[in-house]
């Protein structure tokens, strides 16, 4: 193991949630200001990952006030306290970049349907 592996991690988050290219996810944000810390949330398609370690890094992207507003956070920092997933994408590619040149409805990513809600959603029969 290098120094630069035992040095990093120590910086590790231990409860980092599961999530991947095309989920939609909430991002709450420690915010501070005069001295009060609250949290802020940030929701949109995770559009790329990137990174290792504690370079590892993720872009989220939404659509504010019909503008496209984009943000890249690094995984392992203090400054997010955590990060819900809303909705697992159905994606075929690694970034989802050309979400960018999409408008409106075309900006949709279909949801995943995991098998134990596909179970669910089966008709007894009878």
């Amino acid at each position: 193991m290098s120094k630069i592996t035992t040095v990093e991690s120590k910086y590790l988050k231990k409860d980092v949630s599961k999530f991947s290219v095309g989920d939609t996810v909430r991002v709450y944000l420690k915010i501070i200001e005069e001295g009060k810390q609250r949290l802020q949330a940030f929701e949109g398609i995770v559009i790329g990952k990137k990174g290792s370690g504690t370079r590892a890094t993720f872009t989220v992207r939404r659509i504010s006030y019909g503008e496209g507003v984009e943000r890249i956070f690094p995984l392992h920092t203090p400054a997010i306290d955590r990060v819900e997933v809303i909705r697992k994408g159905k994606v075929k590619r690694a970034k989802l970049y050309y979400l960018r040149k999409k408008i409106g409805k075309k900006t949709k990513v279909d949801e995943k349907i995991s098998s134990a809600s596909k179970e669910i959603e089966k008709p007894a029969v009878s």
